[in-house]
């Protein structure tokens, strides 16, 4: 009696996630910031712009930002210079002073200098402190973040030295629970899995999303800076490419909601609680992997077999 609830209760519960999930989406919808050139209801015809508007907008396709766009300083700090550029490219006496972490900074203006060897872009700032000053965009774009919770989410997560801290604690991790949980016969995904998908299907869902988030890094570059400058959690908003990304990176939370829920309900709270953290540990080993190995197309073969295995072993444990 109690497996015939369940089995007609599952279908609420995972309808019940997509529906929340689909409202989340619909909520994250956000309209583009309307461009500088566009006042109100009138929209200025491109045959109509002056040169420098037009530089404006092909500077804006090609960099991904503008005037008026807002950076987040990353680093420790980030030095500007109060004179001008001319100024300093002459090697004359010049002053410059520091914008620290976390401080905002909006651009004010933008110039290009041809007979700059180190960088041709310049970019003009302002603080909070309403102090203006020069850097060139080389130096800029390492030490901030666009003012962009998402942007900045992405800037962390794409970190070398937390990719390589993250690796280690993962083997780790992974190593210390494997051994735990072998040790007391527990359930772990993969290998002594409950009679759910849900957790093996998650775990391959992380593995395809890291695969493809690599693949846009290192195929279409572009389309990533792109969004990196202006991100949305909507994928209707987003060309094909990376709403295919977000509508996967929708599906781990949908299908995580419902791997929790049959974890939850197969096993008593210590077990449930210890399988998790396995699968939570397998999905950060996986996202890992196949982020890195994919950079350099081994993920590829190395998500094909292990799809053919996961699906093959999760078939076997639940026949």
């Amino acid at each position: 009696m109690y497996m015939t609830s369940r089995r007609m209760t599952e279908p609420f519960r995972v309808f019940s996630a997509v529906l929340l999930a689909l409202l989340l989406m619909s909520s994250c919808y956000r309209e583009h910031t309307p461009s500088r050139f566009q006042l109100k209801d009138t929209v200025v015809v491109a045959d109509t712009l002056t040169p420098s508007q037009q530089d404006s907008i092909n500077f804006a396709k090609t960099h991904h930002y503008s005037e008026n766009f807002n950076f987040v300083v990353r680093k420790d700090s980030v030095v500007l210079l109060r004179q001008q550029p001319e100024e300093y490219l002459s090697q004359m006496m010049t002053d410059s002073f520091s914008v620290y972490r976390n401080e905002r900074m909006v651009v004010a203006d933008i110039r290009i200098y041809p007979d700059d060897a180190v960088d041709s872009v310049w970019v003009y700032l302002a603080t909070e402190q309403s102090e203006f000053g020069w850097i060139r965009e080389s130096k800029l774009l390492k030490a901030v973040d666009p003012d962009d919770p998402i942007s900045q989410f992405i800037s962390i997560f794409s970190d070398t030295h937390l990719l390589i801290f993250l690796v280690v604690i993962s083997l780790i991790g992974v190593g210390y629970l494997f051994r735990k949980i072998r040790k007391h016969n527990a359930k772990i995904v993969h290998f002594n899995d409950i009679s759910s998908f849900y957790p093996a299907a998650l775990a391959l869902l992380v593995a395809a999303a890291a695969t493809f988030y690599a693949t846009i890094q290192l195929f279409a570059p572009e389309a990533w800076r792109e969004f990196y400058f202006h991100p949305s959690l909507n994928p209707f908003s987003q060309p094909p490419l990376l709403a295919v990304f977000l509508a996967s990176v929708w599906s781990l939370l949908i299908v995580a909601i419902a791997a929790v829920d049959e974890v939850l309900h197969s096993l008593r709270f210590n077990e449930a609680f210890l399988y998790l953290c396995g699968l939570a540990a397998v999905c950060a080993f996986n996202y890992i992997v196949f982020s890195i190995t994919t950079l350099y197309y081994i993920g590829y073969p190395l998500f094909i077999a292990y799809m053919y295995w996961a699906v093959k072993r999760s078939s076997r444990l639940q026949s």
